[in-house]
């Protein structure tokens, strides 16, 4: 392996851009002539106020987020967002019943752990394996329904939404997670929006929570405190000491994307990305093999198979130790599905991606 800097494909905790290590590393010791690092600093201090408020409003500028919207930065990953969302939403109709599109491993932990606090619709029919997104004519959606949740990202299997999913007025709540700021979308399409940092806006440790406000208010009264809403719009995401530092590299990540052209540029990078790594799948006669619906396919996640549809371990491990020897890290797929996954966030560059493309195709060359 290269000594120096790797190729990082990790799905999470993920790569971060050069310059934002490297303004992190400049300041690490002595933050802004302050004599102190932001992890020692007091996050009611106003340095920290400055760093908090700069990056939500960077992400409102990034996203066009309309006024009536709160912005927070809490604890507890998309794991505690999956008991957030119903333990505030829930109760915003008597029914006290949510409707889950599960397309994947996340989503399903969603709605297994919303079922906790109410009553989970299932729109889509169980399935243990997921290769695509069914067709809307087709969901069984609960008019009633509190609220309607999905993941417009599923990074394991490698499945992504194209589209919004229209609710017919019902809120429409979203695990973005592993895309947000991957490309522009419409923020007042949806009732509330949360990432976890580490895979596209940051490092572990921070979760950003986008909601319109008058989701606040609903929450049930098992409900933890750091996790209701309106408590933390009320002490802008201060009610208990918040993760500073992921909070801080995050508005540096937020910086960054500003720098480097918007969610614009990056949209095109990951197309052009993304493109060249199916392209190569595609044209390989099977050695190579995609499990998802084309329609279906992650610019962010790409699961592949080597050898054929269900792989060959031989292949897909000498592949392993190959890009790892190579400095190409991270690009096994998970325990659940096997094989290689290929991450492509937006830290990962256009030029990474084509160095990997050019080692696919010689591995298949040589293999097939």
């Amino acid at each position: 392996m290269a000594c120096g800097r790797v190729i990082n494909f990790s799905p999470g905790p993920a790569k971060l851009p050069e310059k934002v290590l490297e303004q992190a590393q400049k300041e690490l010791m002595n933050y802004d002539n302050t004599g102190v690092s932001v992890m020692e600093m007091s996050h009611r201090s106003a340095e920290f106020s400055k760093i908090i408020s700069t990056a939500e409003a960077n992400l409102r500028e990034l996203l066009n987020i309309p006024g009536n919207y709160k912005i927070l930065f809490l604890q507890g990953g998309g794991t505690g967002q999956f008991a957030a969302v119903p333990l505030n939403l829930m109760n915003l109709k008597p029914g006290r019943c949510a409707d889950y599109i599960v397309t994947g491993s996340w989503s399903s932990k969603g709605a297994k752990e919303a079922e906790k606090y109410g009553k989970v619709n299932y729109v889509l029919p169980k399935t243990n394996k997921y290769t695509g997104i069914p067709d809307q004519s087709t969901w069984n959606l609960n008019p009633e329904a509190s609220y309607v949740y999905y993941c417009a990202n599923e990074t394991i299997h490698g499945i992504e939404f194209d589209f919004i999913p229209e609710t017919n007025g019902v809120p429409l709540v979203c695990d973005m997670s592993s895309n947000i700021l991957s490309r522009q979308f419409d923020v007042s399409k949806f009732a509330l929006i949360y990432a976890g940092a580490q895979k596209n806006i940051g490092c572990a440790g921070a979760t950003v929570v986008i909601f319109r406000e008058d989701m606040m208010g609903f929450a049930q009264p098992e409900c933890p405190i750091i996790f209701d809403y309106k408590v933390q719009v009320g002490m802008n995401s201060l009610y208990n000491t918040p993760p500073t530092y992921s909070i801080y590299i995050m508005g540096l990540v937020f910086s960054w994307v500003k720098e480097e052209g918007g969610i614009d540029a990056f949209s095109e990078k990951s197309d052009i990305k993304s493109r060249a790594v199916y392209d190569l799948i595609d044209r390989s006669n099977g050695f190579y093999h995609c499990p998802i619906d084309v329609k279906s396919r992650s610019r962010m996640n790409i699961a592949v198979r080597i050898g054929g549809p269900d792989g060959v371990i031989e292949l897909e491990k000498k592949f392993l130790d190959e890009t790892q020897k190579l400095g190409m890290i991270s690009l096994k797929g998970h325990r659940s599905v096997g094989g290689v996954r290929i991450s492509l966030y937006n830290a990962v560059k256009v030029e990474e991606t084509f160095k990997l493309v050019e080692f696919l195709q010689e591995f298949q060359d040589i293999h097939q």
